[in-house]
């Protein structure tokens, strides 16, 4: 049965002008046909499904950073002791209750960017199975860094041993090893560190390259190979470059840039995933209540004023920006990820740019057919009571959200 969906406005996430009394045709979860109401009719013996008066109808959110096996606790031990105290089945659990807030806040597509166990590769199955109920989800497995680095830190007692808690590599051979072993459980894309925080002794020494370019290069080198992209947890200097030219397709964080820098992301056409709230989240909080140490503190202040300088430099320069929070360090599911379509705004983009990079520039990302309101793509679809272009704020309140996915309303 054919369904047409009706509401006041329509943004279909290509950055093109909204259409007025607009509406999308679904058929067996996928959108047969968009454009004004008044030319697509009525479809015989279907459904529709109209809007509340002022509503606007637009692709359902994506985002492309987050970890739904963590819990958003801020306290670093706290967050810690979380994964050594909850054995992976429940991680899973707790993950899937997750995901549904997330699907329930409008993002009806998410990249989860590293968990233990293969917990999340299992629930994006689950989910695409139907046994579930949740986004879709695109998972990376574990993340590969240097042994003892980013995701592999050090300060556990001698006597402690974790089972696929995080995947440590070293060398060329390492990493393409590491990378084999994610294909193998089933990832969808692979996730390394590249760079990493540091305070150097240098002032505004902010970074320190953490896996060498021979290191980098194998594991993107292996990963494409398999036609799977690569995403780098980095921070800024000559790492990031280095990820950079090594073909990394998307740079998450990556607060510290120059012009270089910014010239590559253009050349290579590299993704970048600014995440703002994560550090905006760290000024919400005492570093006492974080654990924090003065080091980390001092290396804090220095990214939230280097990140809005970058954003801005890519904005001028045409890099394609995406939309990803890292709910889950920080950040509790659902209730928070459209605060980083707000902070885009805050930071230079228009209302619009930022609602495109939360939907077609990050389903681009992907390389999924979610994100716009197409012909061919799956109806993934919000209607929001309100005017998100006038302010965008309104993505953030529940109760102004009907959310659909494959064509069929989260309930």
């Amino acid at each position: 049965m054919k369904t047409l969906i009706v509401a006041d406005r329509l943004i279909d996430g290509t950055g093109a002008s909204p259409v007025e009394r607009g509406a999308v045709l679904v058929e067996k979860g996928r959108i047969v046909a968009v454009g004004r109401q008044a030319d697509l009719g009525v479809p015989e013996g279907g459904k529709v499904v109209e809007a509340a008066p002022g509503s606007t109808m637009m692709p359902g959110l994506i985002d492309t950073h987050v970890h739904l096996a963590y819990s958003g606790i801020p306290h670093k031990k706290a967050f810690r002791a979380e994964l050594v105290e909850m054995s992976y089945p429940a991680i899973a659990l707790r993950s899937a209750r997750y995901a549904l807030d997330t699907l329930k806040a409008g993002y009806t597509s998410v990249r989860d960017m590293h968990a233990p166990g293969g917990v999340i590769i299992d629930l994006a199955n689950a989910i695409e199975k139907g046994e579930v109920q949740g986004p879709r989800i695109m998972a990376c497995g574990r993340g590969l860094s240097v042994t003892g680095g980013h995701m592999d830190q050090p300060g556990w007692a001698d006597h402690t041993e974790f089972r696929d808690l995080t995947l440590p590599c070293d060398g060329a051979e390492g990493f393409r090893l590491g990378v084999r072993k994610e294909i193998k459980r089933g990832a969808h894309f692979i996730k390394i560190n590249t760079c990493i925080s540091f305070v150097g002794k240098e002032p505004g020494v902010w970074w320190r390259q953490e896996m060498t370019d021979d290191e980098i290069r194998a594991a993107v080198d292996e990963a494409h190979s398999f036609e799977m992209h690569v995403a780098a947890h980095t921070t800024g200097g000559p790492g990031l470059l280095s990820t950079i030219v090594n073909g990394v397709d998307t740079v998450e964080h990556a607060h510290f840039t120059d012009a270089r820098i910014i010239e590559a992301m253009v050349k290579h056409g590299t993704f970048y995933v600014p995440t703002l709230l994560v550090n905006d989240r760290n000024f919400e909080f005492t570093p006492e209540e974080q654990g924090l140490s003065a080091r980390s503190w001092k290396w804090l202040n220095a990214s939230r004023e280097a990140k809005w300088k970058t954003l801005a430099a890519a904005r001028a320069a045409g890099v394609r920006i995406c939309a990803g929070t890292d709910t889950g360090y920080m950040l509790t599911h659902g209730e928070m990820n459209w605060r980083e379509i707000h902070l885009l705004v805050q930071g230079g983009l228009t209302p619009m740019e930022a609602i495109v990079a939360a939907t077609g520039t990050n389903a681009d990302l992907m390389g999924w057919d979610v994100g716009r309101l197409k012909p061919g793509l799956h109806a993934d679809v919000l209607l929001v009571a309100g005017d998100p272009l006038a302010d965008v704020t309104i993505l953030g309140q529940r109760d102004r959200l009907r959310v659909f996915k494959g064509g069929v309303e989260v309930v």
